[in-house]
């Protein structure tokens, strides 16, 4: 965990650096707004308030370095902190690191995605839209999905390679695992079941994703990202699993009366903090889904999590591909469609 500890703090530096470089006194700020969730009586909206936002559409021939540019792009952003942002007459602050959360009450949505505007305070421009899911009434049960080496390849359990792969591949060039899209399809029941992802991704790649998954045609859902900011960069496993565990936790909260099955792989301890959950959530995960992420298959500490998983009575499968997944989830009677 070194590597990963030393590049955060680098990274960390370098961001205080261009923060100072790059901020235009005289920007108004804007809203990026992310992809929010429902509680039974509340719409939670996520963003950012930024000087300026940056996105860019790869071309089909662009090469490395083109990738590389713009993948740095994405970092290069400028916070603005302690910006009042109003929705629905509910007003907050953004944080240290441009970060908004806001908390309104529902307005008769019913099932579907939602866009709420939000505004910041004092200025004349027009509200931003915030996306929101609502989930179906009738759901018979909610996913939540791991990320990297789980829906997308990445090979997040090796430092170098991971980096190698989100500074170097683009839009256009990065891989969803086509049977990741079909169970997650069999999952997500045409609508019925609602989908979250959470990984120890950073916020600053939100939009990248959301491309990503769109163009693969995977089910879209509210993303629970990591906040790589200044003052964040302890990384390591502790920080990679109280993150995800928190994020699933808060996820289960808001939807107190579904049952849940957990997706990810073994390369990155999901198994371990799964498992935690599982103690912890009161039996509302009915089962997990796991990706071999590498040849060797789970590691010692990840086959110990799934032997005490299934001891509780929640049905864990493991194997190099999703193939034989839904199988599993319908042999043990998980029932995800009407």
């Amino acid at each position: 965990m070194l590597g990963r500890s030393l590049f955060l703090k680098l990274a960390t530096g370098a961001e205080r650096v261009m923060d100072r470089a790059l901020r235009d006194r005289d920007a108004a700020p804007v809203l990026d707004g992310y992809r929010g969730f429902a509680t039974p009586d509340r719409l939670i909206l996520r963003g950012r308030v930024l000087s300026a936002s940056r996105r860019t559409a790869p071309l089909p021939d662009q090469g490395r370095w083109a990738n590389l540019r713009q993948m740095l792009s994405l970092f290069l952003t400028d916070e603005v902190a302690d910006v009042a942002v109003e929705a629905r007459g509910v007003t907050t602050r953004s944080d240290g690191e441009g970060y908004v959360w806001l908390e309104v009450p529902r307005e008769g949505e019913g099932p579907g995605w939602h866009d709420v505007e939000v505004g910041i305070v004092g200025d004349d421009g027009p509200a931003v839209p915030f996306p929101v899911m609502v989930p179906e009434r009738q759901a018979r049960i909610g996913i939540i999905s791991d990320i990297d080496d789980t829906m997308m390849k990445t090979g997040a359990y090796s430092l170098a390679r991971n980096l190698w792969t989100t500074f170097t591949g683009s839009a256009l060039t990065r891989k969803v695992f086509p049977d990741a899209v079909v169970l997650m399809d069999h999952l997500h029941a045409h609508g019925l079941n609602p989908v979250y992802y959470v990984s120890s991704s950073p916020w600053n790649l939100h939009y990248f994703l959301d491309k990503v998954f769109a163009r693969a045609g995977l089910v879209a859902g509210p993303m629970f990202l990591r906040d790589f900011g200044v003052g964040t960069a302890q990384g390591g496993a502790n920080a990679h699993g109280d993150h995800k565990g928190d994020a699933i936790l808060q996820i289960l909260a808001a939807n107190p009366d579904l049952p849940f099955i957990l997706m990810g792989d073994t390369g990155q301890h999901d198994a371990e903090i799964y498992h935690g959950i599982c103690e912890r959530a009161g039996g509302q995960v009915r089962a997990v889904i796991l990706r071999e992420a590498t040849r060797n298959g789970p590691g010692d500490a990840a086959r110990h999590a799934i032997a005490a998983m299934r001891i509780m009575g929640v049905t864990v499968h493991t194997g190099r591909d999703f193939t034989g997944a839904a199988d599993a989830l319908d042999h043990a009677g998980v029932d995800v469609q009407r």
